[in-house]
């Protein structure tokens, strides 16, 4: 940058500039800000103590923030020493801080200890279990003592820290749309919260596996975490493709690392996804179908009642009305629990877009992603989706006993919202 900062000694020799002349002070700190304000977007700040920070609070007792930085990256993060000097002066002795992030700490020392790290990935999502522990360590933290708040950040504090928060939020009574519109209308300033498609979809996950007691002053909610699901991919199809002939896909698993929190991804197959040419035959053409069950709404939910199955070939001519790319495995692939599937323009670099789910909740034989429910779908992304562009995976039957059973919905929702 050319600008060197001195301590030692009035006036200005060779490139060393005297910093605490007001000039240079003053253009200091305004470029300081500047930056500050750039990075932070649409995020809200809060001035407090004579600092200017990325940090808003979603209700009394929950802070949502962006990183605590020190050195350079605190030129557009949040500089941690005045976190510190904030969180002290407002919160001292009452404070937790939960780190989420998986590619960036810092020394607890810097916050008396009390610092606890649920890392996963950025623009990504966590495990069921990690939301679960997330939920109950902020739970029990609040519980000691009513003055006492939890500080939540990841990166830039918005994505990751949304999802969190919201899964607290929902872990008090709150529905998914309630805490997802709090924290939009807390943490940001254009009312655009969690926007990634895959953490929103992480969000509606947990508020389906949480059965609240009846009664007020139950504690908290009983957590129904599903069983690992194995599920057969069969075939990956993009519907309506424009631009392209061809599209290269990964699929990964999350791979739980006994003694280790952090749970990373664990490429399971690749391949690349081509045009479908009307009369083509496949020698290993096999016949799929969507499977749901018929009358569901008027049937009981009982072991010894058998169901009746209604099957629907997906075959279409259809298909080749428009572009379409699709990939046949010859062998059904076995994927479990949390999965992760990125597309890519070639099999090296060039990422469109990518979804993640949970094979638990997959309730009949298909999943479709539509361009909204994709996640960081740049220019690159857009280009080669027409408009009726659609994925699709499909599945093999389900097995019975790992399918998810949806939670009873009690009227007492409200039994955790002093935690709040």
């Amino acid at each position: 940058m050319g600008l060197k900062i001195s301590t030692q000694g009035p006036g200005t020799i060779g490139n060393l500039v005297e910093f605490h002349h007001p000039y240079y002070l003053l253009n200091y700190l305004t470029r300081t800000l500047y930056i500050h304000h750039l990075v932070s977007k649409q995020r809200r700040r809060m001035l407090v103590g004579g600092y200017d920070l990325d940090m808003s609070y979603i209700t009394d007792r929950l802070l949502a923030m962006s990183f605590p930085a020190e050195h350079m990256r605190a030129m557009y993060r949040n500089p941690l020493w005045q976190v510190k000097s904030v969180l002290d002066m407002k919160h001292l002795g009452h404070y937790k801080v939960y780190n989420l992030c998986a590619e960036e700490s810092y020394d607890p020392s810097h916050f008396h200890g009390c610092v606890e790290i649920f890392p996963f990935d950025d623009h990504h999502v966590p495990s069921l279990p990690m939301i679960k522990l997330f939920c109950e360590s902020v739970h029990s933290w609040l519980s000691l003592d009513p003055q006492n708040i939890a500080v939540i950040h990841c990166m830039a504090g918005k994505g990751r820290t949304g999802l969190m928060v919201c899964a607290y939020l929902i872990y008090c009574g709150m529905s998914a749309e309630e805490a997802l519109q709090l924290y939009a209308q807390r943490r940001t300033t254009n009312n655009e919260g969690v926007s990634i498609a895959s953490q929103l979809r992480y969000v509606e996950y947990w508020s389906k596996i949480l059965t609240f007691p009846r009664g007020v002053g139950n504690g908290p909610p009983d957590v129904n975490l599903p069983q690992p699901c194995s599920r057969e991919l069969r075939r990956i199809r993009l519907y309506d493709t424009v631009n392209t002939d061809s599209v290269f896909f990964v699929i990964s698993e999350v791979q739980e690392i006994p003694g280790q929190l952090y749970r990373p991804y664990v490429e399971v197959c690749r391949n690349g996804c081509r045009q479908i040419k009307k009369g083509y035959q496949r020698t290993n053409s096999q016949c799929y179908y969507l499977s749901f069950i018929n009358n569901d709404e008027d049937s009981k939910e009982t072991s010894d009642v058998p169901h009746v199955v209604v099957q629907m070939d997906t075959e279409n001519p259809v298909i080749y009305q428009k572009t379409c790319l699709d990939y046949c495995f010859d062998k059904p692939l076995q994927v479990t629990g949390d999965v992760r599937v990125v597309f890519y323009q070639k099999m090296i670099g060039g990422r469109l877009f990518y979804a993640c789910f949970n094979t638990a909740f997959i309730t009949n034989s298909v999943l479709q992603f539509s361009i909204r429910d994709l996640d960081k779908v740049g220019y690159k992304g857009k280009s080669v989706c027409g408009s009726a562009f659609c994925v699709e995976l499909l599945f093999g039957p389900a097995n019975a006993r790992c399918s998810l059973s949806p939670p009873m919905n009690n009227d007492d929702d409200d039994v955790s919202k002093d935690f709040l």
